[in-house]
């Protein structure tokens, strides 16, 4: 079995997340709040430390400060295993003044942690998607086929191809071709409508690993899907590990099972936030076999005066005050006055939503005072002229796009600090589904 094996992680989080924009105007992509409590690299860490392996190196590099303060906030290691430890590692620059050019080069710059860490087997994971995965599960898969390298993968439709590495393989899972985000493809075996795509996840024996990774550099390559597995495919053994076989203990059954999400896109991020709603969501967020870790929170329970809730989420610190939400989700002290609609809607820490105001399929990003009687989400040609608006018609109004306001006196949802972008605190979840 994998749990005695000397693994080293390496968690991809450098990604600048252009397709998130405004989220990710402050903050790098894996930092971007997601649920009630939770960021998104959270996922990954969380099945990191759910599958035993404690020793991982956090690549990161634009935007990072946020992802940095919450790593530091969160994922102190002495709360699982003593003496191990989830590292944040900057670009060090050690063979020139550039900063990482691909995923491939940003473990090439820090080959000196796989040395001097002498590990079995290097995990390369990355930090963008929402799932769970028993990376246990993948290391004995590779392991009892022999590969050299192994590949996470999925279905996905034809028309995605071109967003994902592609791979074809034979009747023993071994890659026999992998293409990075080819225009058109064929479809895998058994499938007219389906391609297999790599999730991003790699296993690597680690002598194999260091030798590609020297060899990519004096070729002046950068990137695993790029470069190092397609030019592996005839030199090495790579095998595909099938994500569907893994078993998530604590996983029920009205769960979607092998549920994995790039929330790469405003729509991706959107949708993914309401598939853990309700009473038998697809992905369930709450998994005490399985758990997705988030930061400690000193904040007061949320606080319901009255109103109508249908299906939503209220963070901690929040107040709604005689307001009706309609799968909203509020994370940490967003403060819902009377009267006020939301629909369809996330809201980000220390928002207020003023009396009156209504607003649907809506992203609202932290430190936003929405003014009393405010319609947002109902015009989008007047939406578009002061909001990015995607082509569905999810409205987001990026952080502090509206000031904060004096206002009478009215229970406060308690402060949190200045710069501190609180969004993994815990708290309360309030779920009411009709």
């Amino acid at each position: 079995m994998s749990a005695h094996r000397n693994v080293l992680a390496f968690v991809m989080a450098g990604g600048e997340g252009a397709r998130l924009h405004p989220l990710t105007a402050n903050r790098c992509k894996p930092a971007v709040p997601f649920n009630g409590k939770h960021r998104i690299v959270d996922f990954v860490l969380s099945n990191l430390v759910n599958s035993e392996i404690y020793s991982t190196y956090l690549l990161v590099q634009y935007k990072s400060q946020s992802l940095i303060e919450h790593v530091r906030q969160t994922w102190t290691m002495a709360r699982f295993m003593p003496q191990q430890f989830i590292t944040v590692v900057p670009p060090q620059m050690r063979n020139g003044p550039e900063w990482f050019q691909g995923t491939a080069d940003a473990v090439y710059q820090n080959i000196h942690l796989i040395e001097s860490f002498r590990p079995d087997i290097v995990a390369v994971f990355g930090a963008d998607h929402i799932y769970r995965m028993d990376v246990r599960q993948m290391i004995d898969f590779h392991v009892k086929t022999g590969a050299h390298a192994s590949v996470a993968t999925l279905p996905v439709r034809l028309d995605q191809s071109d967003q994902f590495g592609i791979v074809e393989i034979d009747d023993d899972h071994r890659i026999r071709d992998f293409k990075e985000k080819p225009k058109t493809t064929r479809p895998m075996p058994g499938s007219r409508t389906h391609a297999l795509a790599s999730m991003g996840n790699y296993i690597f024996n680690a002598d194999v690993l260091l030798r590609q990774l020297r060899k990519m550099h004096d070729n002046g390559e950068t990137d695993f899907g790029k470069h190092i597995l397609p030019a592996m495919v005839n030199s090495h053994k790579l095998v595909a590990y099938d994500f569907d076989t893994n078993e998530i203990p604590g996983a029920k059954p009205y769960e979607e099972h092998g549920y994995w999400r790039d929330v790469g896109t405003i729509d991706a991020y959107y949708q993914a936030h309401f598939d853990t709603l309700g009473a038998e969501p697809k992905f369930r967020m709450t998994n005490s076999r399985w758990p997705i870790y988030a930061s400690p929170d000193p904040a007061e329970s949320a606080q319901i005066e009255n109103g109508t809730i249908n299906r939503s989420v209220v963070g901690s610190g929040s107040i709604v005050d005689g307001a009706t939400l309609d799968h909203a989700m509020l994370r940490r002290s967003v403060h819902v006055e009377r009267n006020a609609n939301l629909a369809h809607c996330i809201v980000m820490e220390r928002s207020r939503i003023g009396r009156g105001a209504h607003v649907k399929r809506c992203i609202i990003d932290q430190d936003n005072d929405i003014p009393p009687g405010e319609r947002i989400g109902f015009d989008l040609q007047a939406d578009r002229r002061r909001f990015p608006v995607t082509e569905s018609g999810i409205v987001v109004v990026p952080a502090g796009f509206f000031p904060r306001r004096e206002r009478a006196a009215a229970p406060v949802a308690p402060r949190i600090e200045a710069g501190h972008d609180a969004a993994c605190d815990t708290g309360p979840r309030i779920e009411v589904a009709a």
